[in-house]
């Protein structure tokens, strides 16, 4: 009887020191998700050449960023980042990108019961959305550059910008489904007569209204004219039932459309 108790208060001994020093391959665990290093450390990598993976990570990271409006304000492409970005706007992603918005645009477009009174409209803007200033951007560093706008002036004052096909495509089809069209710019009321020479010879034949910037919009941020022109548009009797833009000042503000469409950019960002 006493050796039964003496192993009883070993046993009783040996519990008390395993809760005062646990251990943790026999204890329950709470459940940890272990992360892959941290993205300040990627960044860092990056920064010292330590391998083409992580840098595209992060540049896709970058670009994810600015497309989703989480990067505000930025000047130029970061340098590490040229490279991915000419990549992507040289090759099929960008394409693909713009005819997926297309797509959606679309499907969105078809659902729309137009009430026949002339007054349901969708608003374009033209550069980048319709018109591609990518000619200008591969000769400019495909955004490294700061902007210069006298330089991108002379570049319009050419007229050769192409069309985008899947912009110009849906803007086709948007006209075969009875919307009025409103071309809503950021360019200046001095180059209407090339804009339009440049929208024809793209196919870019019809639309109900051409909004350029006067003299009194000069110096105001983008979203605050875009605004402005939105809501004289309303007060027109006009239902801005959709909107398309490569800026997210092209679609924020006052006044914004039923639904809009961010086209992909990630050359440039305009307030």
């Amino acid at each position: 009887m006493n050796a039964f108790k003496l192993f009883i208060f070993l046993a009783l001994c040996s519990f008390a020191a395993s809760l005062s020093n646990p251990d943790s391959s026999t204890l329950p665990r709470p459940l940890i998700v272990e992360n892959p290093p941290s993205l300040l450390t990627r960044v860092v990598d990056v920064e010292h050449g330590s391998g083409e993976e992580d840098l595209r990570m992060h540049c896709q990271s970058w670009r994810f960023g600015v497309e989703t409006n989480n990067i505000r304000s930025w000047k130029t492409v970061p340098v590490e980042c040229v490279d991915y970005v000419k990549n992507y706007m040289m090759k099929r992603g960008y394409v693909y990108d713009l005819e997926m918005v297309a797509k959606e645009a679309g499907n969105y477009a078809r659902t729309i019961q137009l009430v026949g009174d002339g007054n349901d409209i969708w608003i374009f803007d033209i550069d980048e959305t319709l018109l591609s200033n990518l000619p200008y951007y591969v000769d400019h560093g495909f955004g490294l550059e700061v902007f210069d706008g006298s330089k991108f002036d002379k570049w319009v004052e050419l007229g050769s910008a192409p069309a985008l096909q899947a912009s110009l495509n849906f803007y086709k089809e948007i006209l075969d489904l009875g919307f009025k069209v409103f071309l809503l710019t950021g360019r200046s009321e001095e180059h209407r007569g090339v804009t339009e020479e440049n929208l024809r010879r793209s196919g870019i034949e019809r639309w109900d209204r051409l909004i350029l910037r006067g003299k009194g919009d000069h110096g105001k941020p983008a979203i605050a004219y875009k605004s402005e022109r939105r809501a004289q548009i309303e007060e027109e009797g006009f239902r801005i039932r959709g909107n398309s833009g490569d800026q997210w000042s092209d679609l924020l503000g006052l006044c914004m459309a039923n639904r809009s469409f961010k086209l992909p950019n990630p050359m440039y960002y305009i307030d």
